[in-house]
């Protein structure tokens, strides 16, 4: 007997990392929790999809899509050979979202990126990237440590969903990133920087609901970002609601 799935179903990319759990040391397909207990509280049914086989595939079978944070972009996809602090590329991985976030824009499916899965969908789209932002912008604030998030505020443009979402005055979030956007992909708008100039958040305009953000709102107390994606993939063309919803 068949059964209806009441939640909305949100593919969420996967690492491929070595791991220590109980007594195994073996490579795994792997996420932070944060991702799985925000999209659940969010309202919406998290499936985990890992770099492998077709993801691009199962884009018919979900009702919205996160690319999660993870290792560099390979520099060969926009032009550029690699920065000497350029790390964690994983080519297999890059094929597979690459693919994926393709087959997403092009179905119009619900889309959230975090970190990584911003530069993701810009580098398809054409953009390029800044391969270490302490050369631009002379700090370390957006990745203080490994292992550390930074707590620096980002101001969401008037008007545009990020604002919808998270209001327009300006929002302190945790932050893990060392690249960022530099030329913007086509059809991409910037709607939230750093004080520093760093682009935090863009929206692609010809999409309903096409959100992406160089922090980590999984990280975050608030789950804002999540049920608007959530809320999306229910209707993709309802209007997203103000902060105090």
């Amino acid at each position: 007997m068949s059964r209806t799935v009441s939640r909305p179903v949100i593919g969420v990319s996967t690492y491929v990392e070595p791991a220590r759990f109980t007594v195994w040391d073996l490579p795994v397909a792997l996420l932070p929790y944060m991702y799985v207990e925000q999209v659940t509280r969010a309202g919406g049914q998290p499936v985990l999809i890992p770099p492998a086989g077709e993801p691009a595939a199962l884009v018919p079978r979900l009702d919205g899509l996160i690319l999660a944070g993870g290792g560099d972009v390979d520099p060969e996809r926009y032009g550029a050979s690699p920065h000497p602090h350029t790390d964690y590329i994983r080519k297999f991985r890059d094929t597979a979202e690459f693919g994926l976030m393709t087959a997403a824009l092009e179905a119009r499916l619900p889309f959230l990126g975090v970190c990584r899965g911003l530069q993701v969908l810009n580098v398809t789209l054409g953009g390029t990237l800044h391969q270490h932002l302490p050369d631009v912008t002379g700090h370390r604030g957006h990745s203080p440590a490994p292992g550390e998030f930074g707590h620096l505020p980002v101001r969401p443009v008037p008007g545009s969903k990020v604002a919808k979402i998270l209001g327009d005055a300006p929002v302190t979030v945790p932050h893990y990133h060392h690249q960022a956007v530099d030329r913007l992909g086509a059809g991409l708008t910037v709607t939230a920087t750093t004080e520093d100039g760093t682009v935090e958040a863009v929206e692609l305009d010809s999409h309903p609901f096409a959100v992406a953000v160089q922090w980590h709102p999984e990280a975050a107390q608030d789950c804002a970002l999540f049920e608007a994606l959530v809320s999306a993939a229910r209707r993709p063309d309802a209007t997203i609601r103000s902060p105090g919803r």
